[in-house]
């Protein structure tokens, strides 16, 4: 009796372990790996801005791109207005700007 009753809590052990790992897997492909593709086409974006370019903050200012340089973006949001910011908060759109917040 006892050597059956040890073969079945082994039968258990693995199905929980399956169950873990499908669980694992699940999330993997729902959340962390879309995640991943949004940050690498956000980091694309990023890579390759150009003076004179229209973009968004993650704080939600519209501007005009003047000039890049060592990873700080001249921003211009209004006529003769010019700020500076990381280039780590610009985002092509607002929806984007929104998404990656949350």
């Amino acid at each position: 009796m006892v050597f059956l009753n040890t073969a079945a809590q082994g039968g258990s052990m693995m199905s929980t372990l399956m169950m873990f790992v499908v669980i694992i897997a699940i999330m993997y492909f729902m959340m962390i790996r879309p995640q991943r593709k949004q940050q690498k086409k956000i980091e694309t974006f990023r890579n390759g801005l150009q003076a004179g370019q229209e973009v968004v903050t993650s704080g939600g200012i519209y501007g005009k791109i003047k000039s890049i340089e060592n990873g700080v973006v001249m921003l211009e949001i209004a006529h003769n207005v010019v700020v500076r910011v990381d280039v780590s908060v610009i985002y092509p759109s607002s929806a984007d700007a929104q998404q990656e917040a949350k």
